[in-house]
């Protein structure tokens, strides 16, 4: 396991100050005048201190028991930071393997519920409240068992049992060896979650038909005829050259043989039962509200997605508020480009004219690149630190791509071979408009995700599962939170770009409407489809692929207003109190420097960092 941070720009404030900082906010106190002090010294500071030191102990204990845990479980995590015995394995999600589960977790909520809080030091109070906060989630997630409904339509069990290796080095014989015990396995997991979703059709907890109806031929298209032809064989075509030719033969065998006989049988099943017995169960309902235990089963998912318990129908009057306003601006930036007409006519004209289109996924890819590169020109004004780990443009992988998003980011394991990646879509070049590249980028890239990500993945001095954490709403709210960061950035040029950032924003916002219509309020696909693209510049290729996502994903949409608006106050909150003093490479510190906190945690953090000013 290797960490690796690289301060380019060092702030010695911040370094000193955060501590202190963290210990504020945490407390929820206002700031004690230093002549209190003495009146607080009737306990010997050495009792204190060991107090201090017993607790932060018992947490140390608690957190270590938790990591090993987390490895066991999720031998896929393990493989991603660095544990090669956790290599020839997938996670088990069995009934025994889900009731395991739930009684340690418990346990340890029940350890960290022993802990005297206030006796742990600045650091400690993060890491017990977040650990608390992600073992809470997780419990509730179990007890709700949401391994019924394993996929949707941006990530499923297959797609992750299929990538667990990517990525990850394989400079031995017994990497490649534990490969190929992973492979095998592939069946054992596919058809766990085969049975899981049998249960689910049972209890009637199933997806609605238009998601399954998407999803299947994508899945039936991973069943190809040649083992050589698959995602899963690429490390056979690089295997290490300490190795003889002969033994190369002999593990590209193996490989092949593995894939045959394991791998492709299990996704056959797969295909079959999602064409056939899944899709006759799934629902023509499509809110989750409508099946067993949905009102419980969203109210879960927004306390997981947005990291707060906030009710659907106040979600929804924001993101109504948040669409007027934002259709404003958007008018604004079409008079700027000088078009005479209506919104829906400018939105008609950037939808169709062939100028805004890319003619090649080479020329898409290249336009990302640039982008890119004059983003990162400018980013030591906005960042006193910057990651070290690079990220490269990367095309969608063509057995996905028609039915995946425009672009999204995947992290690099701490070990890899390779950077992050920021993933472009070049299917359906006409539905990938150049005006929304800027904003795009931004999100995906830096300072979005991969700076955010990167950092996290490089923090020191604290446990390893906050290295890997990524938590929706700060994730996506902060990649938001960079789109209009852009804008003080200098790299929209032109108001086609505006009006794209704008588009992207609306995007977002109509979020808030849609998710919350669908699966609160009985909105019909139809009605989604016609508000997403009423308001939107989006193609409509993307809009249906959208809504779809909504449909089968309920609350994760919700993350991304939700956490921009967050951070969007707590921006004005230290602006307001901070005045001539704010700095704005010191505030993204401060953002960033913890790695990903559920909002309340990141308020009270902030709140800390504008009292200690004070």
């Amino acid at each position: 396991m290797r960490h690796r941070v690289c301060y380019f720009f060092s702030n010695i404030k911040i370094v000193w100050i955060l501590p202190c900082l963290v210990l504020a906010g945490l407390t929820g106190c206002e700031s004690t005048p230093v002549s209190n002090h003495a009146a607080k010294a009737s306990e010997p500071a050495t009792s204190l201190t060991k107090t201090t030191e017993n607790n932060s102990a018992r947490l140390a204990s608690i957190i270590e028991q938790h990591w090993q845990y987390k490895l066991a479980e999720d031998p896929i995590l393990a493989a991603r930071f660095g544990h090669a015995s956790y290599r020839n394995r997938l996670p088990g999600v069995t009934a025994s393997d889900r009731a395991r589960r739930l009684r340690t977790e418990e346990a340890l909520v029940a350890k960290l519920d022993s802990i005297n809080t206030q006796a742990l030091s600045a650091t400690d109070k993060v890491n017990h409240a977040l650990l608390r906060w992600l073992l809470v989630n997780s419990i509730e997630a179990n007890q709700l068992n949401l391994q019924r409904i394993p996929f949707n339509t941006f990530y499923s069990f297959w797609s992750r049992a299929l990538g667990a290796s990517k990525g990850l080095s394989m400079r031995t014989e017994a990497d490649i060896e534990a490969y190929i015990a992973r492979i095998k396995d592939i069946e054992r997991y596919i058809d766990e979650n085969i049975a899981n979703m049998r249960e689910g059709i049972d209890d009637g907890f199933v997806h609605a038909k238009v998601v399954v109806e998407g999803v299947a031929p994508t899945v039936r298209a991973l069943v190809v005829s040649d083992p050589t032809q698959t995602s899963l064989y690429e490390p056979f075509t690089k295997l290490p050259s300490t190795l003889s030719n002969a033994r190369h033969l002999q593990l590209r065998e193996a490989g092949r043989s593995a894939i045959k006989a394991h791998a492709l049988p299990a996704l056959d099943r797969l295909a079959t039962f999602l064409e056939g017995d899944y899709l006759n169960a799934a629902t023509q309902s499509l809110g989750a509200q409508q099946l067993p235990d949905g009102e419980a089963y969203y109210r879960h998912a927004i306390r997981q997605y947005v990291t707060e318990d906030r009710d659907p129908a106040r979600i929804h009057q924001i993101g109504l508020a948040e669409v007027k306003r934002l259709r404003e601006a958007m008018q604004a930036q079409m008079a700027a480009a000088g078009f005479n007409g209506s919104l829906d006519e400018f939105t008609a004209f950037l939808r169709t004219d062939p100028q805004f289109y890319p003619q090649s996924a080479e020329a898409l890819l290249k336009e990302a690149a640039f982008i890119a590169k004059k983003i990162e020109y400018r980013l030591p004004e906005f960042f006193s630190t910057l990651p070290r780990q690079p990220y490269g443009i990367v095309e969608v992988p063509k057995e996905i791509a028609p039915n995946y998003t425009t672009a999204s980011y995947n992290s690099a394991p701490l070990d890899g071979i390779r950077g992050g990646a920021y993933w472009v879509n070049t299917h359906n070049l006409d539905q990938r408009p150049l005006y929304e590249m800027v904003a795009l980028t931004l999100h995906e890239a830096v300072p979005g995700h991969h700076l955010q990500n990167a950092l996290s993945l490089e923090l020191q001095n604290v446990p390893d599962f906050r290295r890997d954490l990524y938590l929706s709403a700060y994730g996506e709210g902060w990649g938001l939170y960079a789109e209009g960061l852009g804008v003080e950035m200098g790299v929209y040029e032109t108001p086609y770009q505006h009006f794209g950032r704008l588009s992207y924003e609306m995007w977002r916002a109509c979020r808030l409407v849609i998710d919350t219509g669908i699966h609160s309020q009985g909105w019909s696909r139809a009605r989604a489809i016609d508000y997403l693209a009423a308001n939107t510049a989006l193609s409509m290729a993307n809009v249906r692929a959208e809504v779809d996502r909504y449909i089968s994903w309920p609350g994760q949409a919700l993350s991304y207003k939700m956490g921009q608006l967050k951070i969007l106050e707590l921006r004005e909150r230290a602006e307001q109190a901070l005045g001539n003093q704010f700095d704005i490479r010191e505030f993204h510190q401060q953002l960033l420097g913890n790695g990903a906190l559920p909002l309340a945690l990141l308020d009270r953090q902030i709140q800390a960092y504008i009292d200690a000013y004070r």
